[in-house]
């Protein structure tokens, strides 16, 4: 057994670079369009349609066959694309849905009295959002900002569909060469706790020094 966690480890630890690689720079990527969406969302009747469609589009389908679609389609169009862009390409247009209707959320929490407040005192929209709106709703969208970040490392596990050489991926080829699945499953799913361990302690951390600036 420790023979074989010595070949697992290794290539596991390899896997996990690009596991984490591509989860969190799909989420920053994600996040302009989801911001769009969440503006949109709260425009016109015909701004509205096109949000709501393309949010019940993303989260109503599954993440595998998008990333088929993205991955397939794309060159019929003259884009060439990388594995591992294209990867990154298709959970940053998977998670901009998601977190569109946690901005939506968290925007909706300020109290509507917080920006009458500023308007009479004469902050312009964009100052009213990024000096009052933006702080207030960011602490609020946190905690479901790092479940989604959670959300995507998981969902990056089926990238490997499109020759994405990601920790799963490494678990399977470890598992197929040493004919020890067991201990390669079994280690893959420790570094996915872990990394999801280390995400929302981050998180926490964040929260309480966010608190304590608020307290201050």
């Amino acid at each position: 057994m420790d023979n074989s966690l010595a070949v697992v480890w290794p290539a596991l630890l390899d896997g996990l670079v690009t596991t984490v690689a591509v989860s969190l720079s799909a989420l920053p990527l994600g996040a302009p369009l989801a911001l769009l969406l969440a503006a949109a969302g709260r425009g016109g009747r015909l701004l509205r349609s096109a949000s709501a469609f393309y949010v019940s589009f993303w989260r109503g389908t599954p993440i595998l066959v998008q990333l088929l679609i993205v991955f397939y389609f794309l060159p019929f169009l003259g884009l060439e694309l990388e594995p591992v862009v294209a990867a990154t390409l298709a959970l940053a247009l998977n998670t901009a849905a998601f977190q569109s209707e946690i901005y939506r959320a968290g925007l909706q929490a300020i109290p509507m009295g917080e920006r009458e407040a500023a308007r009479m005192l004469g902050f312009s929209a964009s100052q009213t959002f990024l000096r009052i709106e933006a702080p207030q709703a960011f602490r609020i969208m946190l905690p479901a900002l790092v479940g989604e970040m959670q959300a995507l490392v998981k969902n990056s596990s089926l990238v490997s569909v499109i020759a994405v050489t990601d920790m799963a991926r490494r678990a399977q080829q470890v598992a197929a060469s040493t004919f020890r699945p067991l201990e390669a499953y079994a280690s893959a799913l420790v570094l996915y706790v872990a990394v999801g361990a280390v995400l929302a302690g981050i998180g926490l951390l964040i929260e309480r020094r966010l608190a304590k600036g608020v307290g201050r």
